[in-house]
């Protein structure tokens, strides 16, 4: 029977992500996708920018081909100023989600990771050694063993299923219609125009003459049953909330769904993983789902493959569930709320006011940035003081190298591996039995980084696990900690 270190099910965005981490780590990986092709739409559009900055400290923007930058900056409907704000909050708009598969499908493709297409997965059999993978595939039926399993199978996640993973749910109450057209050209409403009764209608235009509409109505089916839609009821709504006909549109793809939501109660149950909506389920909402599942694959991917390769230290692998469940419940609780904001009647008219006034003040504006953007996220990753320590290193951060260059920090993380930044040289004399999977770059800020350390630890997710001034441990123990046991014969490299 084949072996292989992880299988990888689904080959979305989180999956696809998932397994060029894996690689880049060394570990041997397939995806396994129970569609014959990619679906081709696109129920997101872009991402927010921690998301962007993952893919940008791998160098996939460039891969994505033209798309724009623009400020996220309203909660719920309720809009804030962004400029007020030190970091730049602003996410990927307008890019389908089918364009980010096909960019990160290409990456894959050049690191040799095999998507297997047609093939869907029936059983999960632990053994002592991994996971046996029964499956379905376009030659019959098959199993394949492997080390681990990652479940980046979407809301109805079999995986999660197979592996017994419950989960809380939060039942539906209303229901929408999207739709992607061309041939017509509906008034632009991108943030979605409010209508009274909680209806609300969207319009996005994607160029090339094409435009996502979107029909919010609680008279909709709340549980709608798949594949049921036609376009002349996404027209018909259309026609009736708005006044305006799209019936002669060409209509590219269609889909009906709720405002259901779920949360797995366990992100990893032995060797069984969950990532993206598989581990949490939100309602459709300025592509958080993507963006929060293209975290939990960055996040998950470094550690998976170093437990392949055999240097994870104890308790690495816990830590994935320990960082990213509190960010799904948040990331849910947060989904809910706006939501409420967003589609409630008249009566919320006063919970919107009130919350604009909030975010006309900086601290809430950077609170309400934070989780739009994913830049608030902060793990708990050592006892210190430094506000860098638990969050991202910003990738944009400028270094003068000892031979008179510069890098910016996502250019040092294109490699996937662990990166020492020091101008201390008994750091970098303490780190050199990790340089099988640290790099030590010894250099000094470039341009204004008053915040900066002499020393910081950035894990290869790009989040900051140590700092020198500023962490009560030593870096001793933070590299053993995230990095594992030193290994002497790489002192010298």
């Amino acid at each position: 029977m084949k072996k292989t270190d992880v299988i990888v099910v689904g080959a979305g965005p989180a999956g696809l992500m998932l397994a060029g981490e894996l690689r880049l780590g060394g570990a041997d990986v397939a995806v396994y996708d129970r569609l014959p092709a990619p679906a081709g739409e696109s129920r997101a559009l872009g991402f927010n920018r921690r998301a962007a900055e993952s893919l940008g400290q791998r160098g996939l923007l460039e891969r994505l081909g033209e798309f724009r930058w623009g400020p996220m900056g309203h909660f719920g409907g309720v809009r804030f100023d962004l400029g007020m704000l030190d970091e730049d909050h602003s996410g990927v708009l307008g890019l389908s989600q089918a364009r980010t598969e096909q960019a990160l499908g290409g990456w894959l493709a050049d690191l040799g990771v095999p998507v297997l297409r047609g093939r869907e997965v029936t059983a999960l059999r632990p053994t002592p050694e991994g996971v046996v993978v029964s499956y379905t595939g376009p030659d019959g039926p098959g199993e394949e063993s492997a080390g681990y399993v990652a479940g980046c199978d979407g809301a109805g996640s079999t995986v999660r299923a197979l592996a017994g993973i419950p989960t809380r749910d939060w039942e539906p109450t209303r229901g929408m219609y999207t739709a992607e057209i061309s041939g017509v050209t509906p008034r632009p409403r991108p943030i979605g125009e409010r209508l009274p009764g909680g209806r609300m209608v969207v319009c996005t235009p994607l160029g090339a003459g094409r435009c996502r509409v979107v029909v919010h109505d609680p008279g909709l089916p709340a549980r709608p049953e798949p594949g049921a839609l036609t376009f002349s009821q996404v027209a018909d709504a259309w026609r009736r909330l708005t006044g305006e006909s799209i019936d002669d549109a060409d209509c590219q793809w269609l889909w009906a769904c709720g405002n259901s939501a779920a949360l797995a109660s366990e992100y990893r149950r032995g060797r069984v993983f969950l990532v993206g909506d598989a581990a949490h389920e939100i309602p459709p909402l300025a592509a958080w789902g993507l963006s929060a599942g293209l975290q939990d694959a960055v996040n998950l991917g470094w550690k998976l493959a170093a437990a392949v390769r055999g240097w994870a230290p104890e308790g690495l692998l816990d830590t994935y569930h320990a960082e990213r469940h509190p960010v799904g419940e948040q990331l849910i609780r947060n989904a809910r709320a706006a939501s409420k904001l967003y589609l409630g009647d008249e009566a919320m008219d006063p919970v919107r006011e009130v919350v604009g006034e909030l975010l006309a003040h900086r601290d809430a504006a950077e609170q309400a940035a934070g989780v739009v953007s994913g830049l608030g996220v902060r793990y708990d990753l050592a006892k210190g003081e430094h506000p860098l320590l638990g969050r991202r290193m910003p990738p944009e951060h400028t270094l003068a190298l000892p031979d008179g260059t510069r890098a910016r920090v996502a250019e040092l993380l294109r490699t996937g591996r662990g990166l020492l930044l020091t101008t201390d040289d008994t750091a970098a004399h303490t780190a050199r039995h990790h340089t099988d999977r640290v790099d030590i770059v010894t250099a000094t800020a470039a341009g204004t980084a008053a915040t900066t350390p002499d020393t910081v630890l950035v894990r290869p997710d790009g989040y900051v696990a140590w700092t020198a001034p500023g962490t009560t441990d030593d870096l001793g123990q933070a590299l053993e900690r995230w990095f594992g046991a030193a290994t002497p014969q790489y002192a010298d490299r």
